[in-house]
């Protein structure tokens, strides 16, 4: 996979799994904008150009819209185009729900909610001019399927897969692919939570093979892939055939009633998009569509 020619951002990529990123995109030829708060953006753009690739550190939280901006424009300025966004960056306010205050869960839905709109705003435009872009949104286990303790966190990373649903549809005619990575790794995030030998296997570097699969030159688009420990996977949202139930005054009964029905596996799929469960609840109710 060469990405040579192609100019990439990766958001929080200080350490942990930003810079597995940033560096695994370097070696395989792409010139990166090394992005965290701290002056870890300076050491690792450092390490990747002693290395022999190509980085600039552009240090700024991706919750602020003036620095995405100088980030976007620096980014231009050196390589005049922006081909690949990786939204990594993201913190941790873990409580139970009743102990979290809403500062802490506004927090971090601001961080990696916002922060990864407010980043693939900026690089929007760009994307669409030049007829190509690639844009990761970093999602986790947590949202997709749930985590004691993390319900802000949670909640940010699923969103970010309704926002990577929505943008795959709208960039694709401008060949803009946009997809989720859902990581399994050893970060300061996972410290204490497992045992050494556990946390061997789950190392950051394990994780980046898939963030190359996402924004290669054939990437799908709308892809959840989940990964850790040199195993990949690929997470669905889907939709049951379900039941006609119908509108009277005793549909509450007999939903319940034919539960087992509506909620059977066994036909489920997969919808290209939202009007996809209008369509089928229209059929079920006697609509007869053109073809």
């Amino acid at each position: 996979m060469d990405l040579s020619g192609r100019v990439a951002i990766v958001t929080g990529a200080g350490g942990g799994l930003g810079k597995a990123h940033a560096k695994l995109l370097a070696k395989r030829g792409a010139q990166v904008v090394v992005n965290d708060m701290s002056e870890a953006a300076e050491a690792v753009a450092a390490e990747i150009v002693a290395e022999g690739g190509q980085a600039i550190a552009a240090r700024g939280s991706v919750s602020d819209v003036d620095a995405v901006q100088a980030m976007t424009q620096q980014a231009l300025t050196a390589w005049g185009r922006i081909d690949i966004l990786v939204n990594n960056a993201g913190i941790l306010r873990d409580k139970s729900f009743a102990k979290m205050s809403i500062d802490d869960f506004r927090l971090v839905v601001d961080v990696h909610l916002m922060g990864a709109a407010i980043c693939t705003k900026a690089v929007w435009d760009v994307m669409r001019e030049q007829n190509y872009g690639r844009v990761v949104m970093t999602t986790s286990s947590a949202g997709l399927y749930g985590n004691f303790g993390q319900a802000n966190y949670g909640a940010a990373k699923m969103a970010l897969v309704g926002l990577m649903n929505t943008l795959a549809i709208e960039g694709a005619k401008n060949n803009i692919r946009v997809n989720c990575l859902a990581p399994t790794a050893a970060t300061q995030m996972l410290e204490g939570l497992l045992p050494a030998g556990q946390l061997e296997l789950l190392k950051p570097d394990a994780v980046s093979p898939g963030l190359l699969a996402l924004v290669r030159e054939d990437a799908p688009t709308k892809t959840i892939l989940a990964t850790g420990a040199g195993a990949f996977e690929v997470a669905y949202v889907t939709l049951t055939q379900g039941a006609q139930i119908g509108f009277g005054d005793d549909a509450p009964e007999k939903l319940v009633a034919r539960w087992d029905e509506v909620a059977d596996r066994s036909q489920e799929h997969v919808p290209t998009e939202a009007f996809a469960q209008a369509r089928l609840e229209l059929a079920k109710a006697g609509y007869k569509f053109e073809s």
